[in-house]
């Protein structure tokens, strides 16, 4: 079977029995040193894990990412100002809960200025 790399193959067709065909035509390929943050921390009620990714794809929002859930989000400052985003995203229990996260948020990410992504 041969091997296919994403990097050699822009656009290709796999054919499954006859029946269906399907094309994959890739959007982007990017490769980035980045750096990334791991912090854990406590509240008085609730331990949190995540993995901070700070890149300058997706308009230099850094992905975090919740190690106990696997949930992930792309986060800026106004992000984290919506307290129900950030509770359905993470699943988080309490509200409270979700203002103390944001708090946490607020001292770590950094503020983005606004910047064209995709020409």
């Amino acid at each position: 079977m041969r091997k296919y790399e994403w990097y050699d193959i822009m656009k290709f067709n796999i054919q499954e029995g006859g029946n269906d065909m399907h094309v994959f035509e890739k959007l982007y390929d990017e490769h980035e040193k980045v750096k990334v943050r791991f912090v854990g921390f406590t509240t008085k009620d609730v331990r949190y894990d995540f993995g901070i990714v700070y890149t300058n794809m997706f308009f230099g929002k850094p992905l975090v990412i919740c190690m106990q859930t696997g949930r992930s989000a792309l986060l800026d400052p106004k992000d984290i100002e919506d307290h129900d985003y950030l509770q359905r995203t993470f699943r988080i229990d309490t509200k409270e809960q979700a203002e103390d996260l944001a708090e946490f948020f607020s001292d770590i990410l950094p503020t983005t200025p606004y910047a064209e992504q995709y020409e």
